[in-house]
């Protein structure tokens, strides 16, 4: 695991920018993207860039259950605001909120994922630690899921709604295998409120109440924080073994 910290979130856009341009160059085809305010920097930077993604396919963490695709808030309409209606891809993948078969969901989720490996997943990482939508105490072999949300994640995001009981309390997500299964992984975190996540994430035992953690045993991850987010983390010193 690669820790890198930065002094702005453009800064670390410009370092994940690095990591799809060298993926890319190194023939990857597949992104798995992720939503929320953390990946927004990274997003402009690709859209501002000369990247190619015509040949390239998108696949997107998690999507709100019961919202449909043209819901302002929905993941879709995020990825459309900003990226998908900016850069063209060959395809692109969301799990499909409305579809309240959830085992059918679940089944068509994961057979886009096998088909489809990704070269690259983008992350952020949640206040409690979990990656995608993935809770404290998620089974490390799951696959594609229907998550019910915490309070924790339902009070975070009700800033994008208009009330907190407007928030979807049940989503869509790729599961801690499925995000593990990713060739390389960039994981990004803003803000003091991420710290302990972070401290726990790199720092404290592999375990599933803390899903990041199991971030430890991927061969190839980059970890990209601000100066908040680091704030208790404390980095080995140089040369330290």
């Amino acid at each position: 695991m690669e820790v890198k910290i930065v002094d702005s979130q453009e800064e670390a856009a410009q370092i994940a920018l690095d990591i799809f341009r060298e993926t890319l160059d190194d023939g990857g085809r597949v992104f798995g993207f992720a939503t929320g305010s953390t990946p927004e920097k990274t997003y402009e930077a690709l859209v501002k860039s000369d990247l190619d993604f015509s040949e390239a396919i998108g696949v997107n963490l998690d999507e709100y259950f019961g919202l449909p695709s043209s819901h302002p808030q929905s993941y879709a309409q995020f990825m459309k605001e900003h990226l998908y209606s900016k850069k063209e891809f060959q395809n692109a993948f969301i799990p499909n909120g409305m579809n309240k078969d959830v085992a059918s969901e679940i089944e068509k989720y994961d057979r886009i994922l096998e088909r489809n490996p990704r070269d690259l997943q983008l992350l952020g990482i949640g206040v409690n630690a979990h990656i995608g939508f993935n809770e404290p105490g998620t089974k490390f072999d799951t696959t594609t899921q229907l998550v019910e949300l915490t309070d924790e994640t339902i009070n975070a995001n009700k800033r994008f709604f208009e009330s907190v009981e407007d928030v979807p309390t049940e989503a869509y997500s790729m599961g801690i295998k499925s995000i593990y299964d990713a060739k390389r992984i960039i994981l990004m975190a803003f803000g003091e409120n991420k710290a302990s996540a972070i401290k726990a994430m790199i720092d404290g035992p592999v375990m599933e109440d803390v899903p990041a953690s199991i971030l430890q045993r991927h061969p190839n991850v980059t970890v990209i924080l601000d100066q908040e987010a680091a704030s208790e983390w404390q980095q080995p010193a140089e040369g330290a073994s």
